[in-house]
C-alpha cells in the first residue's frame, strides 16, 4: 500500500486517493500539564478539533503524575475538544505513584487510554502502549546478568507484546499505533547518545512491521528528529511538543496526518 511521507519542517498534509474521505489525525505529545497549565493549550485543542477527526495524545499528559494536573487537563479537553481523543501514558504520568487515579480521571472525561488496548474510529484501528527503554539495534540491552537488568528488559519485552496483541485484535484494513517511547533510533537523533537507551526500544518496531501499520506516533524525545521509517518503511513521527514547536513554528502544535479508510494504490499530497 502507499504510505504517507512527511518533511522535517511540517506543514505538509497527506492523503490517499480514494472515493471516501480520509480520516484526519492530529497527533501531539508531552503536554506536561502542570498546576499552572489551565487554558494554555486552548488554541491547540480548538484547531485540532477543526482540522482533524481524532486527536492523539502520545504520553506525558501530566508533569508529575498528580491528580490535580489530570483534572486540569480534563477540564480543558471538555471545554475545547470536540472530536474523539485517544491517548497513552508517558513516564511523567507515573512519577508520583498515582497512575491509577490519573488514568481514571482522564478516562472519565471520555478520553480512551490505549494502554495495551485498541479502538476503532470510523473504520481505522488504533492500538497503543506507553512503551519502554532498552536501546536500539545492535546496542539494544539484552536479558543477561543481574536480576535488575533482566527486569528492565522484561518490561521492554512486555510492552512490545502488549502492542502486538492490541494490533492483532484490530480487524481493520488500516492500523495506527500510539506510543510514548520511540520504536527506532532515527527519531531520537538529536538527544545525547548517552540517554538513547532510555528513549525507546527496537523491540517496539517489530509489531509495527508485522502488522504493516499505516503510521506510528510517539513523544518523549524532546530534542529528537521529527520523523523516520522502520525497516519495513512504516512511517514513524515524533510528535513531542518541543519537536513540533521547533520544526513547524508557524503551524499548530500537532502533526496532521490523513489516512485512507481502505488501502489504495495512489497517494496525493496537499
Amino acid at each position: 500500500m502507499a504510505r504517507a511521507q512527511g518533511q522535517e519542517g511540517g506543514g505538509e498534509r497527506f492523503s490517499f486517493c480514494m472515493n471516501a474521505k480520509p480520516l484526519r489525525i492530529a497527533a501531539t505529545a508531552d503536554l506536561h500539564y502542570a498546576k499552572t497549565s489551565k487554558g494554555h493549550y486552548k488554541t491547540l485543542f480548538q484547531e485540532a478539533s477543526h482540522e482533524a477527526d481524532v486527536l492523539l495524545l502520545c504520553g506525558d499528559l501530566t508533569d508529575y503524575g498528580l491528580p490535580e494536573e489530570a483534572h486540569l487537563l480534563v477540564h480543558d479537553i471538555r471545554a475545547d475538544v470536540t472530536i474523539p481523543v485517544l491517548a497513552v501514558l508517558g513516564n511523567h504520568d507515573f512519577e508520583s505513584g498515582h497512575v491509577e487515579e490519573v488514568s481514571r480521571i482522564i478516562e472519565e472525561s471520555g478520553v480512551k487510554l490505549l494502554e495495551g488496548e485498541c479502538a476503532e474510529i470510523e473504520g481505522v484501528g488504533f492500538a497503543g502502549v506507553c512503551g519502554f527503554g532498552g536501546g536500539f539495534g545492535r546496542y539494544m540491552l539484552n536479558s543477561w546478568g543481574e536480576p535488575l537488568i533482566k527486569s528492565f528488559v522484561h518490561e521492554a519485552v512486555e510492552h512490545a507484546m502488549r502492542l502486538e496483541r492490541a494490533l492483532g485484535r484490530l480487524d481493520t484494513p488500516q492500523r495506527i499505533a500510539l506510543l510514548h517511547y520511540s520504536p527506532l533510533r532515527e527519531t531520537v537523533e538529536g538527544e545525547p547518545p548517552e540517554i538513547f537507551p532510555f528513549m525507546g526500544s527496537t523491540r517496539l518496531e517489530g509489531p509495527l512491521n508485522r502488522f504493516n501499520v499505516a503510521a506510528a506516533f510517539h513523544g518523549h524525545a524532546h530534542n529528537g528528529h521529527a520523523e523516520g521509517k522502520t525497516s519495513a518503511n512504516v512511517p514513524v513521527f515524533n510528535v513531542s511538543l518541543p519537536v513540533l514547536k521547533r520544526t513547524q513554528p508557524d503551524a499548530p502544535w500537532f502533526r496532521l496526518f490523513e489516512v485512507a479508510r481502505e488501502p489504495e494504490e495512489a497517494l496525493t499530497h496537499t
